[in-house]
């Protein structure tokens, strides 16, 4: 039973007619027959009686009518929903955001997108870039922002630019220059990004650095939010780490100071995508659209 003997027994049934339906199907009478009677002997039933000038539908030509149009019908909603995906006028657009998408100015990227492509569904992820990552990966997103280093097998990374990750304290006072690793060890730290630990890219390039010094982080506290973390140091609560443009923000505290690092610390945004995988035009878009504003924001160098 083929999706073409279908159409032409729909189209049968409802003129009455071989004729009418082959215009219909744009074929031949002799086609549209043929196809019925390949049918029907699918079937093992006759579908209709022949003869005068009408096509007279049988008893079971009633039966397969209601489930022949729902095979058709399911078949042109999954090409049409196909043929989304290959324009803008529908679909669904997947795309993961690192978690302080909002101090690169990505708050309203959503926001944008969907009024440019109102018909297109919007799913949009916003976790821990690790995270995002390994649902890059998976297939669950189609693309992401994130911070590097995250663990890139079969993922295409392009990184576009990077952030300053300077250290946070309400009572060190910056005169006494960069702060070493050893530092950073000994301090009471406040640290954010807790469900993720030590997979945090931030927190693993600090790791490392602690590791080849010979020293130990143990943060006094850990926290999931950047602005959680920030507030604790402003209340005196330890110290924190920050990206440049968390530093230079409306809202950051007057009474925190940042001092950078003896060695440059450095946050890498990047896209990636899954290697080899298809991004449907949805998501292209969203990703030119995301790729745009950090570039325009890189080019400004003015706070988020």
């Amino acid at each position: 039973m083929t999706l073409a003997q279908l159409k032409a027994f729909l189209a049968a049934y409802e003129l009455s007619s071989f004729t009418a339906a082959a215009g219909r199907l744009d074929t031949s009478q002799a086609s549209v027959s043929e196809l019925v009677a390949r049918l029907e002997e699918e079937v093992g039933l006759r579908l209709f009686v022949r003869g005068g000038r009408r096509l007279v539908p049988t008893a079971a030509a009633a039966e397969l009518r209601v489930h022949a149009l729902d095979a058709v019908s399911a078949v042109e909603n999954g090409l049409t929903a196909m043929r989304s995906l290959t324009s803008l006028e529908g679909g669904v657009c997947t795309f993961g955001v690192l978690r302080n998408a909002a101090y690169y100015d990505l708050a309203d990227l959503v926001q944008r997108f969907h009024a440019r492509y109102p018909n297109i569904r919007i799913r949009m992820v916003g976790l821990n870039s690790g995270l995002v990552a390994s649902s890059v990966a998976s297939g669950e997103i189609e693309a992401a922002l994130v911070v590097l280093p995250v663990p890139d097998e079969g993922l295409v990374v392009k990184p576009l630019f990077r952030d300053e990750v300077l250290y946070a304290s309400a009572s060190r006072d910056p005169r006494r220059g960069p702060v070493t690793i050893e530092e950073l060890a000994a301090a009471d730290l406040v640290l954010y990004d807790a469900h993720s630990g030590w997979q945090d890219p931030t927190r693993r390039q600090l790791l490392e650095r602690a590791q080849l010094a010979g020293v130990r982080i143990s943060p006094a506290i850990e926290v999931e939010h950047v602005e959680t973390a920030v507030n604790l140091v402003a209340n005196g609560a330890g110290d924190t780490i920050v990206s440049r443009a968390i530093a230079e923000s409306p809202g950051f505290p007057k009474s925190i100071h940042t001092t950078g690092f003896a060695e440059p610390l450095h946050d890498t945004i990047a896209l990636i995508r899954r290697e080899g995988g298809l991004i449907s035009p949805a998501t292209q878009k969203i990703v030119e659209l995301a790729e745009r504003t950090l570039r325009a924001r890189m080019r400004s160098g003015r706070p988020a």
